[in-house]
C-alpha cells in the first residue's frame, strides 16, 4: 500500500534472515517470552512496539521463530484482544491529526490530497478486515466518529 499514490520505487532496507530455526543464543524459552508479551500488552504496549521491546531489551530477534506463533496470536490465544487492528488505528490517528491541521491550514492542498489518499487506504483496510472478519460487518469508517476512537 505504501507506492499506491505516489511514484517512487519504495525503499531499500535490510531483509530478515531466511532461516526457520530459532537462533541458539536466545535466553528465553518459549514460555517465558510469551509471559513476558502478555506483561508488557497488560502495560498497554500495541504488538508493534511488544516487539521493539523484546529485541531490543530482551534479545529476542524474532518471536515467531522462538515460539511458532506471532505476538497476536500469542495475545489472541491468552484472551487479550484489540477493538481495531493496529495498522488501521495507525492509519486513523493519521488522518485525525491531518483533519486538525486543516482546521487550522485550511489553505493546505496537499495535506487535503493526501487525506483523501489516507481515508482511501482506511476504507480499502477496512473492506479487507471486515470480509476475513476481524472487525463486524458493520463497521464503517467516519471522519465525525474517528476522532473519538482515538484516546
Amino acid at each position: 500500500m505504501a507506492r499506491m499514490h505516489s511514484r517512487k520505487k519504495g525503499k531499500s532496507r535490510s531483509k530478515k534472515p531466511n532461516i526457520k530455526i530459532s537462533p541458539e543464543w536466545v535466553k528465553h524459552n518459549p514460555k517465558e517470552i510469551e509471559s513476558i508479551i502478555v506483561k508488557l500488552s497488560k502495560e498497554g504496549h500495541p504488538p508493534a512496539m511488544i516487539g521493539l521491546i523484546l529485541r531490543d531489551q530482551y534479545g529476542v530477534p524474532d518471536v515467531k521463530l522462538i515460539c511458532k506463533k506471532t505476538i497476536t496470536q500469542i495475545l489472541k490465544s491468552k484472551g487479550i484482544k484489540f477493538d481495531i487492528p493496529e495498522d488501521l488505528l495507525n492509519l486513523i490517528k493519521r488522518a485525525v491529526r491531518m483533519r486538525r491541521h486543516l482546521d487550522d491550514n485550511t489553505r493546505d492542498i496537499h495535506n487535503r490530497i493526501k487525506l483523501v489518499h489516507v481515508e482511501s487506504k482506511i476504507r480499502r483496510l477496512a473492506k479487507y478486515y471486515v470480509k476475513k472478519g476481524y472487525l463486524p460487518k458493520s463497521w464503517r469508517y467516519s471522519p465525525k466518529t474517528a476522532a473519538l476512537l482515538i484516546k
